[in-house]
């Protein structure tokens, strides 16, 4: 993305709410042309396409690249948000549960991360690819393993796609988010007996005292998309909060 954004096309996978539309929103206003795809039927500020089905589901994921690339010429750049959790460890988490989870956080991103390379070699131009990680998944956390096991092998396969397709001028990296006040975390509390002394122990968490807000994680993947990261890939944007330094 050496050209900065203007006109480029950028998918965001769970786009209608959270870091995702306040991603969109952000590099719309830097003249991206941005594309959201979520299961909700919603088009949040700025995107210029929303597209809704399963980024889990092989044949939705085929049908919606298409898309993209007849009606806006392929596309420059990926970020994936998509995601949600459980809250509940391995004895307690059905596998239909454990599927359901590693279907959305990691299979959605496989898929659109192979879509994404694809049409980037199609069009010659190589682009810019950003995953969404947790900063659980390097401290670890009680009851959530499906989300934790998730998160843990996107940083995998950002770093292995990483290496693969660096001499195509494609780049690779991972934003790791601390707790972002966003609807997923909120649901997350009000899986809690008690949701707001949930809320508190997460704050006290982060060295800064608060939760992070979506719009400082756009602009954190604004940076991994951006010229000025065109020497970095393969690896993890730590936006946390100083939860893992702490």
């Amino acid at each position: 993305m050496e050209q900065g954004f203007a006109g480029k096309v950028i998918v965001v996978t769970g786009g209608a709410s959270g870091i995702g539309a306040a991603t969109i929103a952000l590099l719309a206003r830097d003249g991206a042309q941005m594309v959201s795809v979520d299961r909700a039927a919603t088009t949040p500020d700025g995107a210029a396409l929303a597209l809704c089905g399963d980024v889990g589901d092989p044949g939705t994921v085929a049908a919606h690249a298409a898309e993209i690339d007849a009606r806006l010429g392929g596309f420059d750049g990926l970020v994936t948000c998509a995601g949600y959790s459980n809250g509940k460890a391995v004895p307690d988490c059905p596998v239909s549960e454990w599927e359901a989870i590693m279907r959305t956080n990691l299979t959605g991103t496989f898929l659109w991360a192979q879509a994404a390379v694809a049409a980037m070699r199609a069009h010659r131009r190589g682009g810019a690819l950003v995953m969404t990680g947790s900063q659980l998944a390097f401290a670890g956390g009680r009851a959530n393993a499906a989300y934790l096991a998730s998160k843990g092998a996107v940083v995998s396969l950002a770093r292995t796609m990483a290496v693969d397709h660096a001499p195509e001028g494609i780049r690779v990296n991972v934003l790791v988010p601390g707790a972002i006040d966003t609807p997923l975390l909120q649901r997350a509390f009000d899986r809690a007996p008690d949701p707001g002394a949930a809320r508190q122990r997460s704050v006290s968490r982060h060295p800064l005292g608060r939760l992070g807000r979506a719009e400082e994680m756009a602009c954190a993947i604004r940076f991994l998309l951006s010229p000025e990261a065109s020497f970095t890939t393969g690896s993890c944007l730590f936006a946390d909060g100083g939860w893992l330094a702490g």
